[in-house]
């Protein structure tokens, strides 16, 4: 979720600092990825990626009210619950 906060702060930014937020989003994209190599280490793969784009789905949603004052309806907050009680089922059922 951190890259996609990069690429949103580099949206409204230009110059250097625009470049900044570009290498920032490399370097967290990079950690991202390492992260999801290490879970597929101890979960199937399909449970470790599902996880691991529900939790960068959930936090970007997350940013974007919190910090870009994107729209927080009930229909979007109920999503966004009903996304994260399915990546806890998937992670309970992986062990």
């Amino acid at each position: 979720m951190v890259f996609a906060f990069c690429l949103g702060k580099a949206k409204f930014t230009t110059g250097n600092e625009m470049y900044l937020w570009y290498v920032a989003f490399l370097i967290t994209c990079g950690i991202s990825m390492g992260l999801l190599i290490k879970a597929t280490q101890v979960l199937p793969i399909g449970s470790a990626y599902a996880v691991w784009t529900g939790i960068g789905a959930v936090g970007t949603v997350l940013v974007g009210i919190f910090v870009f004052k994107e729209p927080a309806t009930f229909l979007r907050l109920f999503f966004i619950t009903t996304l994260v009680c399915s990546i806890v089922g998937l992670k309970a059922v992986s062990q």
